[in-house]
């Protein structure tokens, strides 16, 4: 029965020093971590310069082409002799178009 209890003492001490370590092992890396995340000076010069990324650009759709002027003009023209729009809306119209 020595045996054994001895072996089971050893296993016991062996698992616990490398928890013991394997803990320590977590707690550093936790704390470089988080200066690494305060961009901590200390940790800035002990490693290598890091390459800095910009943030994408946002992409904007292109605005949707203007609508030709002369053909603005000719839909109005139509309107204007099949009667739909009267002289002064007409000339308002042509006023607003030439304008923009």
């Amino acid at each position: 029965m020595p045996g054994l209890l001895r072996g089971v003492a050893r296993t016991a001490v062996i698992a616990g020093t490398a928890t013991t370590v394997s803990n320590r092992v977590s707690r550093r890396q936790a704390n470089r971590w988080a200066e690494q995340d305060q961009g901590s000076p200390a940790y800035m010069a002990s490693t290598e310069p890091q390459q800095q990324y910009a943030p994408p650009q946002q992409q904007y759709a292109p605005p949707p082409p203007q609508p030709d002027r002369l053909d603005q003009l000719k839909e109005l023209a139509a309107l204007k002799e099949q009667g739909v729009l009267s002289e002064e809306e007409f000339a308002a119209e042509k006023a607003r178009i030439l304008g923009s």
